[in-house]
């Protein structure tokens, strides 16, 4: 089997934005408590936070963390976790049904944040929260000193100001689950006031709104115009939310699925440039996918958790190799789409459908889903370039016409490279792959790493990382043209270093 990738130093998608390569730690589970914070931990640092995990974050190349919540920031009082800790108070969490005990708050979660050299995120509660409560974080956050919110936070032991430049206005309004559930109408309401007000305290930060919880909502598409028609003159962005899974363990389907957030992009788009339209705007709606992920081993097993525990192990998905593949597919099509999408948080970062675990008192390790991530925050840097790929497709239970290959190239401009990512989709065969390198003068390979060669249902886990990336063999120049062949079912990263 052959397939060719052109590109062209001349066509570009857009210069990629780092924040791309988010994250998301919720108070869920054991994402915080026993997995980024353990006191007594043997790598604790002196606030209680696990050296060892951060450490794989900053590998994992996470530029940007979204805080508090998810489900959990629809009922969060942000004013529990500052002062004290020993004031601060014990919870019902009602989104997750546990206990959360406050001990980490917004000045831990900074200081952590700081420490693995990422960006926060910070999502308000308008759920069971008020405008009045959102403005009141921003001043505590941002504003210098001199008011009461910013001279508590001083107070609080932060006299700089956190300068916080990305605010998520609540989450997942439209679901029954949520805690304080919305219509498109009053969620696009208190989204505009409390942007309007936020905005009058710090008129640097940006807003994201919330888009439909899932694409198979019954108000997918009446959402997202309804609430844009109310915040399109405060919001920069609009969230997109979307896991997938391999329930049916059908492998061809499994790794088609990337199509389907292509296509949920596509469709976001559209809603959002028909609004510019409406409103005869000159400003483009921008996208935050801020949930994605692979989301479906730990069922069971969530079921047996017994309420009102604090950090039960909640969401603990043990990752295989196909959902490493499929996680290349999904990275790579947020590259095709950089143009619009600016923001996307892999949800989540440790422990709850994680590519990193950890076990209490013992040691952290790497999920399969790692690396197709790690790889791509490393390299895929500078500007992702428009892909023409010639490629044979297959058709599975829920797709037509699916590319046996999946690529993107990024010209790397600080590195003087083009950066190749390719999963080959074919169970059983190998895929002659040209990269024909228009307008570029390619001088040799850089490197070449790949994953390839393992059972689809191997799982990493303490015991052994036995799924991880390999130095690959056989990438060749000739002239223009990068040849390699791709081995069935991998992951695939090339470097090409440029004259």
């Amino acid at each position: 089997m052959k397939a060719k990738l052109t590109i062209n130093k001349s066509f570009e998608i857009a210069q990629i934005d780092p924040r791309i390569y988010g994250s998301f730690v919720e108070h869920l589970g054991r994402c915080v408590y026993d997995g980024i914070y353990e006191p007594g931990h043997p790598t604790a640092d002196a606030m209680g936070f696990r050296d060892d995990v951060k450490a794989l974050v900053k590998e994992m190349g996470t530029s940007f963390i979204r805080y508090p919540g998810g489900n959990f920031v629809s009922g969060y009082n942000w004013e529990d976790g500052i002062g004290p800790k020993e004031n601060r108070p014990r919870r019902l969490e009602l989104a997750w049904r546990s206990v959360e005990t406050n001990e980490v708050g917004l000045h831990e979660f900074m200081h952590w944040v700081k420490e693995v050299g990422a960006e926060a995120n910070m999502a308000v509660n308008l759920g069971t929260g008020s405008i009045d409560a959102a403005r009141n974080i921003v001043e505590y956050c941002n504003h210098p000193g001199g008011t009461y919110w910013s001279d508590l936070r001083k107070q609080n032991g932060a006299d700089a100001p956190f300068d916080i430049k990305t605010w998520c206005l609540g989450n997942e309004m439209d679901g029954p689950w949520q805690m304080g559930q919305k219509t498109a109408t009053e969620y696009g309401r208190i989204a505009a006031e409390a942007g309007k007000l936020m905005r009058l305290i710090d008129k640097n930060i940006e807003l994201v709104v919330c888009g439909s919880s899932h694409y198979e909502m019954p108000t997918f598409a009446s959402w997202e115009a309804e609430v844009l028609e109310h915040t399109y003159e405060y919001a920069d962005y609009l969230s997109l939310h979307r896991y997938y899974g391999n329930q049916k363990n059908d492998i061809g389907n499994y790794l088609a699925k990337s199509i389907d957030m292509d296509n949920f992009i596509k469709s976001v788009v559209a809603i959002c440039d028909y609004i510019k339209a409406k409103k005869r705007s000159k400003k483009t709606m921008y996208l935050s996918f801020d949930e994605y992920n692979i989301w479906y081993h730990s069922g069971a097993a969530d079921r047996k958790i017994a309420p009102w525990q604090v950090a039960p192990p909640l969401l603990e998905d043990a990752y295989n190799f196909e959902d490493a593949l499929l996680m290349g597919c999904l990275v790579i099509t947020l590259l095709k789409n950089s143009d619009r999408v600016k923001i996307a948080c892999l949800a989540q970062l440790v422990n709850v459908i994680a590519p990193i675990m950890t076990e209490k008192n013992g040691p952290a390790w790497r999920q399969t889903t790692f690396y197709p991530f790690a790889h791509a925050a490393k390299f895929g840097q500078g500007t992702a370039l428009t892909p023409v790929l010639d490629c044979p497709t297959y058709s599975s239970v829920d797709f037509d016409n699916v590319p046996y290959v999946e690529s993107i190239a990024v010209h790397n401009h600080a590195e003087n490279e083009v950066v190749v990512f390719a999963v080959n989709r074919s169970k059983d065969d190998n895929i002659d792959f040209a990269v024909d390198l228009q307008g570029f003068a390619p001088s040799g390979i850089a490197g070449f790493y790949e994953m390839s060669g393992h059972d689809v249902k191997r799982v990493n886990s303490k015991a052994g990382c036995p799924v991880e990336p390999q130095d690959g063999t056989g990438a060749t120049l000739d002239g223009d043209t990068l040849k390699v062949a791709l081995k069935p079912l991998s992951w695939n990263v090339i470097r090409i270093t440029l004259e």
